[in-house]
């Protein structure tokens, strides 16, 4: 019985554990079935514990992760939430945690650095006490979300910050919406703009654009063209617009921009392309247009006419065709073109029909497309006549600076132009001196400001003379002729110093004079002296038969007498040649023995004479005699001209090396400038019974001396003789 209950009990236990290997295989069964499931599923599939540690994960899991499985098990779901701050994380975990069926998103940093955009639903306890997590890659989404978003705040930037109008209208063409833009160019404000419609601003002739415009929005969905508008102020306006439809809502959009301007230039452009083919086809230098290659492309009628080939001809050849390839002056131009882009120069250019012609070109490179531009003209005939000029302007520079007379060129405003070397010395003045001057301050000074035509005009008609002082303070006598108008805004000044001139043909009428003086001398001197002689005689045989009562009678008869002897006597000096012996003297010594014959005159009128003489004085070579006669002429004429007394200075000094000067100063009532000039001149004097031989015969014998006689006067305080004679003849 033991038996059997034991088999039994065996029967049953294997029959249990048969049951439970049928339902472990049904548990294999089922978990290979989940396994497949979970591989299957193509959303990421993961188990976490309480700690959010991953248990089990899928392959897709793995996938968006970017982990192995087993490396993944070993990771926490914390480990990828980096991004999120470390305040929120709890917040972020409570929300994925809470029963609310709304999926929620997380935003995981992967090991590699890739940042993903999750959306994960959990299930708490759903597989022996774990949590199941259903989690979804969302980054493609969220990506394309963000790009809507900034499409939509791009075109909304766009729209209204468009340099270019755009509007929005309905199928009637009636404004919806525009940008600031648009309103702009159409004159309307934004609340005005739903008033109007695009016909509103259409010339009725015009209409038909804007059905063409319908007409291809209907069958193409888009339209480009020009659109003519008038705006509400009656301006005309052209638009150049792009229209797309049914962009929202059914609604058309259109892009449109203002071209009147562009469409003004371009007009103004065609103008001038007309102008610049006519001014190219007429002008009268030659053009060319030719590649990098020299090869001509384009000229123009006189490109033909200077290169001697029709046109046809001449757009087949080379420019260098024309000239000397090897020649140091081409080479030099050709180096310098290539070197700055841009020449002006002169070349020598062989013709085709073996002429050579010397032309000035401008050529500029790179004009249009690569080509260059060059203009010629021939200047052959230019050279020529240049020659011709500088030929003539030699010939004129040589005679305007060889001249011997001052010769200047001014302009009609009477500014000098130019003065020769002559010019130049004669009036004493440095180039830079004449250029900054005007002719009249230099050489007409004395005229007034506002007659300086008149004063050229006077001198324009005969050679006169004039009066010039230069910087030193010499005046000098310049004669004088003017030519007005000998060219363009040129006038001319010939003058002369004829100062030597004028002073010789003074001293030749004094010595004519002094001829006529000496001989009517000789003769007067001759036909009274016999009678003087004869009268003397008589008088002293009266005299000393007459009573003594009428001495004074005699006296006067003879004083007037010695004094008729006296003039007689300076006639015949100024008569015949006198012989002078020349020696050495002390010029102090004949000074003093003058002063003393002249004393006792000197104090009958209460004048003193002071002398004042230098020391170590050289001795004079000269005829000691005639300087004596000087002496006492100049003193007695210093004492003649202070009848009220007074005092009167001789000095002697020496003036230089070569030179003694003696100076006589009296204190009489002085002579005038003008009388000054005339002293020395025959039977000129300034005393009422004086004849003006005494200065002349004084002046001559200084004259003889090779010295100089200088009078200083100022009238009412007196005159001072100043007499500069050599030391040796």
């Amino acid at each position: 019985m033991k038996q059997t209950m034991e088999d039994r009990e065996i029967v049953a236990l294997k029959a249990q554990l048969a049951q439970v290997e049928k339902e472990n295989e049904m548990l294999k069964f089922k978990l290979l079935q989940h396994e497949n499931i979970l591989e299957g599923a193509l959303d990421a599939v993961a188990i976490f514990d309480e700690n959010m540690r991953f248990i089990d994960v899928n392959s897709a899991a793995c996938h968006m992760f970017q982990l192995q499985k087993k490396e993944l098990c070993k990771r926490n779901l914390y480990d990828f939430l980096s991004l999120i701050p470390s305040n929120q994380m709890r917040q972020v975990i409570d929300a994925i945690y809470h029963d609310d069926p709304v999926k929620k998103e997380l935003i995981v940093k992967l090991d590699n650095g890739q940042v993903k955009f999750l959306e994960i639903s959990l299930r708490k306890n759903a597989i022996n006490g774990y949590d199941l997590a259903m989690i979804k890659d969302v980054s493609f989404k969220k990506m394309l979300e963000r790009e809507r978003t900034i499409n939509e705040q791009l075109f909304k930037d766009l729209f209204h910050r468009a340099v270019d109008g755009i509007v929005i209208f309905d199928q009637k063409g009636d404004f919806i919406d525009a940008n600031g833009s648009f309103c702009s160019s159409f004159e309307i404000t934004k609340m005005q703009l739903n008033s109007f419609g695009l016909e509103d601003f259409i010339d009725e002739q015009e209409k038909y654009r804007l059905d063409n415009l319908w007409k291809m929005l209907k069958e193409n969905g888009s339209a480009k063209g020009e659109l003519p508008v008038i705006l509400k102020n009656g301006s005309k306006r052209i638009f150049e617009f792009t229209t797309t439809s049914n962009i929202i809502d059914g609604f058309y959009m259109a892009i449109m921009r203002d071209i009147t301007e562009k469409r003004s230039m371009e007009i103004q452009l065609y103008k001038s392309e007309e102008r610049f083919r006519e001014v190219f086809e007429n002008a009268i230098d030659a053009i060319m247009i030719w590649d990098k290659h020299g090869q001509i492309m384009k000229v123009n009628q006189a490109a033909s006419r200077t290169f001697e080939l029709n046109e046809a001809e001449l757009v087949l050849r080379n420019i260098l065709d024309f000239v000397d390839q090897t020649s140091p002056s081409f080479l030099k131009v050709k180096k310098e073109y290539f070197n700055t882009g841009a020449i002006r120069e002169e070349l020598l250019f062989h013709m085709p029909n073996g002429q050579n012609k010397e032309l000035e070109f401008t050529s500029k490179m790179d004009i249009l497309d690569g080509h260059h531009l060059t203009i010629f003209r021939n200047v052959s005939e230019r050279k020529r006549m240049e020659k011709i000029l500088r030929e003539s302007e030699h010939k004129f520079r040589s005679i305007f600076d060889g001249a011997m007379d001052g010769i200047i060129l001014f302009n009609h405003s009477f500014e000098i132009i130019e003065a020769n070397e002559t010019a130049k010395k004669i009036l004493n003045l440095k180039t830079e001196d004449i250029k900054s001057s005007r002719i009249c301050d230099i050489l007409f000074s004395h005229a007034h400001a506002d007659s300086d035509s008149k004063t050229l005009e006077s001198y324009e008609e005969n050679i006169q003379e004039i009066m010039y002082t230069n910087e030193n303070g010499d005046e000098i006598i310049l004669e004088i002729a003017l030519k007005n108008h000998i060219n363009e805004n040129m006038n001319l000044a010939v003058f002369r110093d004829v100062t030597e001139k004028r002073e010789l043909e003074e001293q030749l009428r004094k010595s004519d004079t002094l001829n006529v003086v000496g001989e009517l001398a000789a003769g007067i001197a001759h036909e009274i002296r016999n009678p003087m002689t004869a009268l003397k005689g008589f008088i002293q045989l009266l005299e000393g038969s007459v009573k003594e009562d009428f001495s004074m009678y005699f006296n006067v008869i003879t004083s007037e007498l010695s004094r008729i002897e006296s003039i007689i006597t300076e006639f015949l000096i100024l008569a015949r040649p006198q012989a002078i012996q020349y020696s050495n003297k002390d010029i102090g010594t004949i000074v003093k023995e003058t002063m003393e014959l002249l004393n006792a005159q000197a104090i009958l009128v209460n004048v003193q004479m002071k002398l004042n003489i230098e020391e170590n004085l050289p001795l004079l070579f000269c005829e000691p005699n005639q300087l004596k006669q000087v002496f006492i002429n100049v003193l007695k004429n210093a004492i003649e001209v202070m009848p009220g007394g007074g005092q009167i200075d001789v000095t002697v000094k020496r003036k230089n090396e070569d030179q003694l000067l003696i100076s006589i100063r009296d204190r009489g009532s002085g002579i005038s400038q003008d009388k000054i000039k005339r002293l020395g001149q025959p039977f000129y004097t300034t005393k009422e019974r004086g004849t003006g031989l005494g200065l002349m015969v004084s002046y001559k014998i200084i004259e003889e001396h090779q010295g100089q006689v200088e009078v200083e006067s100022e009238e009412g305080k007196g005159t001072t003789f100043h007499i500069t004679l050599p030391l040796t003849q």
